[in-house]
């Protein structure tokens, strides 16, 4: 599933974007039967992306590059990410050669590469990939040591915190939950405002919890379920969190949005959440977004930075594409220096190329630029598996709601839940 920060949630407000994409998405299907112009003159390529307000500026610029040898039309996928994967999975079971391009949620290529629905990429697109592109989104992008996405973009999640009430970052969750208990007594606002919902979200702050405590959901070949001590700490964090009496009396209903809202509201002190609130705080409060700060989110054990889980999209070449070669040519040019810079500064993603990081005009768009970049440099990587659908299922349905974690018993039925997906293979519509 994708992460709220990337396929969802824009800089810019999505009102104006949303009947635009409902009418792409019902023309989508029938416009995409052909992929020539002409029967025989320049190849259509027909790209299926997450809304992304900005991108056919993207597709512009490429198609002008191309000179005539492909053009490049964007068809957008849902604005869910559930509703992206159901239409991706169906027409490519279906063989459908009217897709080319695609671009994946980082916890699908596994699924779609062992299914051979998408080509590895070889040789100089390969080389052309790798060359100074962020280990971390790399990670998502390979199954079985065979590289079969490009990655566009990438996100990570930050603490964003009210500097009028607290003098710096908390460094651990425990620093964190003390901080907020003082406020409280203070009077003061001293919420904790995060995701747990039994979904996506949940699983992701569980997972950046399980990696900052040094724990393993999977072995490293992803195909047996661990769940070590390391992981059972981080259910432990999660408990105590849950019922600290510091979180949102709806944490165990709380989506990436509302709680963005929460904190705009001025209902909290803390927040763990995608930058995506950042712009869209200073819109809505400018006063409040000059006193909130931001850093690493907070790590498990004092002494060990934590690691968070990354989200962000792939560049695929689908199997069945008539224009393999022209596909692969228009998804580097998609995902390059230039188009990557574009995309972060006008529409909010972050980059996955290393340099792009350094420009100065990211200074203004990407304030917290150097927080995101230290968090990719060492970041939690979701389980990498086929599988990957069944167990984020199976896990969220475990993990909530959190309070009611026991950690030894709950990391025993999640190890027992998480060999069985295992054996799903992916869940495959």
């Amino acid at each position: 599933m994708t992460d709220p920060g990337t396929a969802r949630h824009r800089r810019r407000p999505a009102v104006r974007a949303g009947a635009a994409v409902a009418a792409l998405a019902l023309v989508a299907p029938l416009a995409a039967c052909g992929t020539d112009d002409g029967g025989g003159g320049t190849p259509t390529i027909n790209l299926y992306y997450p809304p992304e307000q900005n991108l056919q500026k993207v597709v512009d610029d490429c198609n002008t590059r191309a000179e005539g040898r492909y053009k490049i039309t964007y068809r957008v996928l849902p604005r869910q990410a559930d509703d992206q994967r159901v239409q991706l999975v169906r027409r490519l079971a279906a063989e459908d050669t009217g897709m080319d391009v695609l671009g994946l949620d980082v916890t699908w290529t596994q699924e779609f590469a062992s299914a051979k629905w998408i080509r590895e990429w070889t040789g100089q697109d390969k080389s052309e990939v790798e060359q100074g592109t962020l280990a971390g989104p790399l990670d998502t992008a390979r199954y079985e040591d065979k590289l079969y996405g490009a990655p566009k973009n990438t996100n990570v999640q930050l603490l964003w915190y009210r500097s009028d009430l607290v003098p710096e970052a908390p460094k651990t969750w425990d620093d964190m939950i003390t901080a907020a208990k003082d406020l409280k007594g203070q009077g003061k606002p001293y919420r904790v405002l995060t995701m747990g919902a039994q979904y996506e979200g949940l699983v992701v702050l569980y997972n950046t919890l399980a990696e900052s405590a040094g724990g393993k959901i999977l072995s490293d070949d992803g195909k047996k379920a661990v769940m070590d001590s390391g992981t059972v700490k981080a259910l432990d964090q999660l408990q105590r969190f849950a019922t600290s009496g510091v979180t949102s009396p709806s944490f165990s209903n709380s989506t990436e949005d509302p709680v963005r809202l929460d904190f705009q509201s001025g209902n909290g002190a803390f927040q763990v959440n995608w930058p995506f609130v950042y712009p869209a705080l200073q819109e809505a409060d400018p006063e409040l977004a000059k006193k909130v700060k931001w850093a690493r989110v907070p790590g498990v054990d004092a002494n060990t930075p934590s690691k968070v889980t990354i989200g962000g999209v792939n560049m695929a070449v689908s199997a069945y594409s008539t224009h393999p070669t022209e596909s692969f040519e228009a998804a580097k040019c998609l995902r390059d220096a230039k188009n990557q810079k574009f995309s972060a500064i006008n529409d909010g993603v972050p980059p996955t190329i290393e340099a792009v990081y350094d420009d100065p005009e990211m200074d203004e768009a990407y304030p917290m630029k150097e927080t995101i970049l230290e968090e990719l440099k060492e970041p939690a990587v979701r389980p990498l598996t086929p599988a990957y659908q069944s167990i984020s299922t199976v896990m969220s349905a475990i993990l909530s709601p959190p309070s009611a974690i026991k950690p030894e018993q709950t990391a025993k039925e999640l190890r027992e839940a998480i060999s069985d997906a295992l054996q799903s293979k992916g869940v495959l519509p």
